[in-house]
């Protein structure tokens, strides 16, 4: 019987997602007071697909918000990592903010049935602080992501993204790409769990 771990192909998100910002207006991370490093500018940005796991009877996957910059030689640096449930609202709360001019907040709220499992967190001022609430703050030629850990009041500024009518639609469109990937790679998993077990009830 073949081994169904090679049957899998998981999408190459990098390579599918990539955005240049160098025509878009002057955008920087890692402007957190608490960062543990100093503000770079960012050149590009892209998702890619951390890890697939499979923990009681649930797939779940892992895809982290990278970004590249002349200053740090273009090496993919993360600034934000989520859950499969986050990129849908995310997409919609950007597209808000900036049609709107207006301060989104987005409220993350504890996995019910996975409570020690963080839904959303940041790499700015730590490896993978969780955070409870993100706020989308538009400017006039950018929006600036801040996030808000649990303990406390303020939120940190981490990133910006550029506001132009020409981002907008490029990240809208890699992002629902992004999305229906990365569902049918938690399917094929789920199913292949599912595949696994009934061998080993069989076996």
């Amino acid at each position: 019987m073949l081994d169904p771990t090679n049957a899998l192909i998981e999408p190459n998100l990098e390579a599918a997602t990539t955005l240049s910002l160098k025509r878009e207006p002057a955008c920087f991370a890692f402007l957190s007071a608490d960062a543990d490093a100093a503000p770079q500018p960012i050149d590009a940005i892209n998702l890619d697909l951390a890890s697939v796991d499979y923990y009681h009877g649930r797939a779940s996957l892992w895809t982290t918000l990278d970004i590249r910059s002349s200053a740090s030689n273009d090496r993919p640096l993360s600034v934000l990592g989520f859950d499969e449930a986050f990129l849908r609202p995310f997409s919609r709360a950007l597209i808000e903010a900036s049609t709107n001019r207006t301060p989104y907040r987005m409220i993350i709220h504890r996995d019910r049935e996975a409570p020690y499992r963080h839904r959303l967190v940041e790499y700015v001022s730590g490896p993978g602080l969780p955070l409870c609430e993100l706020i989308l703050v538009p400017q006039e030629n950018t929006i600036s992501v801040n996030g808000r850990h649990e303990d406390e009041k303020e939120p940190a500024t981490l990133f910006h993204l550029p506001r132009t009518d020409t981002f907008l639609r490029a990240f809208i469109k890699v992002t629902c790409q992004a999305d229906q990937a990365l569902r049918e790679t938690l399917a094929a998993h789920e199913k292949l769990a599912r595949e696994r077990k009934q061998i080993t009830d069989d076996g």
